[in-house]
């Protein structure tokens, strides 16, 4: 997904091995969209979540940084392990980074802090 002109080439390769790390944590297919969005910023974070190739197993985080705007759209899949309470706290992470002027480090706690919560947990079946 595009970064737009928020960030530098190191910044996207930092974003890369966070996604790439988180991934391989939760088992969900992470997409992240820096820039403006078109319209209200949940209807079109939902149709970019769509768009994805699983969304389904995806997570997307879509933060427009113009209109203030940060959005995450989970697929079903996901949804079974995280949460709206728990993606809420991954945005109030980001947030108060992004206020701080910190947008990769907001966007990189906040995919961990995404990852962490949509880990499938383990369950122990008695017999």
């Amino acid at each position: 997904m595009p970064a737009g002109e928020y960030l530098s080439a190191a910044d996207r390769a930092s974003l890369d091995l966070t996604i790439r790390k988180a991934e391989q944590l939760c088992r969900a297919e992470f997409s992240v969209f820096v820039g403006q969005s078109q319209g209200d910023s949940r209807t079109f974070a939902v149709g970019l979540h769509r768009s994805l190739v699983a969304p389904d197993r995806s997570i997307l985080v879509m933060v427009d940084p113009t209109a203030h705007a940060v959005e995450v759209v989970t697929g079903a899949a996901v949804r079974r392990s995280l949460d709206d309470a728990r993606a809420e706290l991954a945005v109030a992470t980001m947030v108060a980074s992004f206020r701080d002027g910190d947008l990769v480090g907001g966007l990189r706690r906040g995919i961990q802090q995404l990852a962490e919560h949509a880990r499938p947990q383990n369950t122990l079946h008695a017999g």
